[in-house]
């Protein structure tokens, strides 16, 4: 355990939708409204659209089967900052940890305009109905690479090894997809950097490197991110 997260290597997804009640959501209607109208003044931009939500995930061998439901943006922003008061509901998503040839791990920089401005962390983004495939499948891979090419401009090549490392822990499951680009840091940050200015609204206010432990920041990581970075650098430098 790291950082009171769970390191755990998968190596496939098996993502389903199902219909879910929330009743914490039923039963706090009135505080969520009020909490988006106060989260809306302070970043206007932020939309009230539906996302996915898991309420059960179960590792079967080398499979994580998960199970999300459908449910809106304000709902979920409004349990995350509560403290995600409700266990048997967790916010899980997939994401393209970009690793360079020359060892550093790049991160982007969330926007002033978005709900976790300020932030460091791998592209990525809360699933939603763009993933949904027929059947009912969701395609949390899809999402990561899908999320990955708005944020940064490069898509993942075909061959590109697909195994995950789960993360859990604090309400979430955070299932990173570790690529290794043949690109050093300067060029690929080059390359990310030049996607982000020529975007009309940008998501991320820029991107950062890490290349060992004194990288790691407490104060802008998400813990997923502080646990996994601490792991990855442990195995590279002992």
């Amino acid at each position: 355990m790291s950082d009171g997260f769970t390191l755990t290597p998968i190596r496939h997804l098996d993502a389903r939708l199902v219909t879910h009640d929330w009743t914490w959501a039923k039963a706090n209607a009135a505080a969520i409204a009020t909490h988006w109208d106060r989260r809306r003044a302070a970043a206007p931009k932020m939309f009230d659209g539906c996302v996915l939500l898991a309420c059960a995930c179960r590792i079967e061998g080398d499979v994580c089967r998960i199970d999300l439901f459908e449910t809106r943006f304000s709902r979920f922003i409004a349990f995350r900052d509560a403290g995600s008061p409700d266990p048997t509901v967790f916010n899980a998503f997939a994401a393209v940890v970009p690793w360079t040839s020359d060892g550093a791990a790049l991160l982007g920089i969330m926007g002033g305009h978005t709900a976790n401005a300020g932030q460091a962390y791998f592209p990525c983004g809360t699933p939603d109905r763009q993933d949904i495939r027929p059947g009912g499948r969701v395609d949390l891979a899809g999402s990561a690479a899908r999320e990955f090419l708005e944020e940064t401009g490069i898509g993942l090549a075909a061959d590109a090894p697909e195994a995950w490392v789960l993360l859990a822990g604090r309400s979430q499951r955070a299932f990173l997809r570790p690529v290794r680009f043949p690109d050093d840091a300067q060029a690929l940050l080059a390359r990310m950097e030049a996607h982000r200015r020529a975007e009309a609204v940008p998501e991320l206010a820029g991107f950062l490197a890490t290349r060992g432990p004194d990288d790691i920041d407490g104060a802008r990581m998400p813990g997923f991110v502080r646990a996994y970075l601490a792991d990855a650098f442990a195995a590279a430098y002992g």
